[in-house]
């Protein structure tokens, strides 16, 4: 399941009945920041509002996701770092922070915020730490698909307390904390590996030559291979053709382009080659697929 692209954000009012779960989804949305345009947005509440130059703190745990383009996160703690497609960080209360797209790029983000016992017990046990936000990898991991069904909810649930979503917070915590790894002293190749996610993220649309690459960044490709996949759980070249689907999919269900115009613009050679890779991965042509999105925007659904 991947996200589709679609502005929007959600505030909730707290709710009773959620003190009884100990989690709760206070905020959820997406945004698309093109390149060069202002950022943050202007349409939120007055406690979640910041500029770069001041900065910002909640009260609550914020997950956000980027999945298209690049841009910059600072927290007193860790310092600048540079924030790719692909990658999460975790917003903690009370930790000051800022964020925001590169100029040049922009970025497409989607977030969550929680509250309640849950959040504190995982604070209180260390689960999650000021000094390690970041999570690479978290496409892969999953966390994309759980904020795509937490998307879908709020715009057909109601706006009171849903148990839903405080289960889709408690499992995007959980991909959060298990992606979580030791920072300190990465080895060589973990290095390699995280520039070549890096790379891949932005150059999947193009030829990639692996061993190439993996010569590039000063690695052997069979350490390399066997590294990427234990650290990403995926193989490389696995890895560039989900990126390659993920924004296939994309195009496919927000656009009317003709396969053959899609795949060019995701890397693959033809759009028979882009058909056969994304039969393979979700079980259907992507042509039916894009039917049944317009059959259920046609029903209502």
């Amino acid at each position: 399941m991947t996200l589709i692209s679609e502005n929007y954000h959600r505030y909730f009012p707290l709710s009773a009945e959620a003190g009884r779960w100990g989690l709760e989804m206070t905020s959820c949305g997406m945004a698309r920041t093109a390149a060069g345009v202002n950022y943050p947005p202007e349409k939120h509440p007055a406690d979640h509002h910041f500029d770069w130059k001041r900065g910002r703190v909640l009260d609550a745990l914020q997950i956000v996701l980027i999945t298209e383009g690049r841009g910059w996160l600072e927290t007193r703690e860790t310092g600048r770092t540079r924030v790719d497609a692909g990658m999460a960080f975790l917003l903690l209360p009370g930790v000051w922070h800022r964020y925001r797209p590169d100029p040049r790029t922009g970025w497409l983000e989607a977030w969550i915020e929680l509250r309640g016992a849950v959040v504190d017990r995982l604070l209180d046990g260390r689960i999650f730490s000021a000094k390690d936000i970041l999570r690479r990898g978290a496409i892969e991991a999953g966390l994309e698909e759980v904020l795509e069904r937490v998307r879908r909810r709020v715009k057909k649930g109601p706006a009171g307390f849903q148990p839903e979503l405080a289960a889709a917070g408690l499992q995007a915590l959980a991909i959060c904390a298990q992606m979580a790894t030791e920072r300190s002293g990465p080895s060589r190749i973990q290095r390699a590996v995280g520039e070549a996610e890096r790379y891949l993220s932005e150059h999947h649309a193009e030829p990639v030559n692996m061993e190439a690459l993996a010569r590039r960044l000063g690695v052997a490709y069979s350490h390399f291979r066997r590294a990427f996949r234990a650290q990403t759980g995926s193989a490389p070249w696995k890895y560039v053709v989900h990126l390659r689907l993920t924004r296939a999919r994309r195009l496919l269900a927000s656009s009317d382009a003709k396969l053959d115009d899609v795949a060019a613009r995701v890397g693959f050679s033809s759009g028979f080659h882009l058909s056969a890779a994304f039969k393979q991965a979700y079980g259907q042509s992507p042509q039916f697929w894009r039917r049944s999105l317009e059959r259920g925007a046609d029903s209502g659904g």
